[in-house]
């Protein structure tokens, strides 16, 4: 590791520990940083690298992205029934979300699941 790596890590567990501090204070960041003499510029500036670097020692999950087909079934329905728009299920992951009514049969949502988990 390099002096330059050493350094790098070192100020991101720093300012790792600073924002834990104000996360776990309960007080607004722009309250908490007044108290701490910190301009929340800096503060926001070093979340930013806390979380870049978190994002890079993430392993990547895709190597070869791909598009995942989900077999919706059958999806004619009879007109005669009555189609219910009322959310009962809402999942979410990072910028995706998938809302679920009654309706959905349980082989749509085996195929979202793994569409959303193979899409991570």
């Amino acid at each position: 590791m390099t002096t330059r790596e050493t350094t790098k890590a070192y100020r991101i567990n720093q300012w790792t520990q600073i924002i834990r501090e104000c996360r776990s204070s309960g007080q607004t960041v722009s309250t908490w940083c007044k108290n701490q003499g910190i301009d929340p510029k800096k503060y926001y500036y070093w979340l930013k690298c806390v979380r870049k670097a978190a994002n890079e020692a993430l392993p990547a999950t895709m190597s070869n992205p791909h598009i995942v087909p989900i077999n919706l079934g059958h999806t004619d329905v009879p007109q005669s029934l009555p189609i219910a728009n009322e959310v009962v299920a809402t999942i979410s992951a990072g910028n995706v979300v998938v809302e679920l009514s009654n309706h959905a049969s349980t082989e749509l949502i085996t195929n979202v699941l793994r569409a959303m988990q193979d899409a991570r």
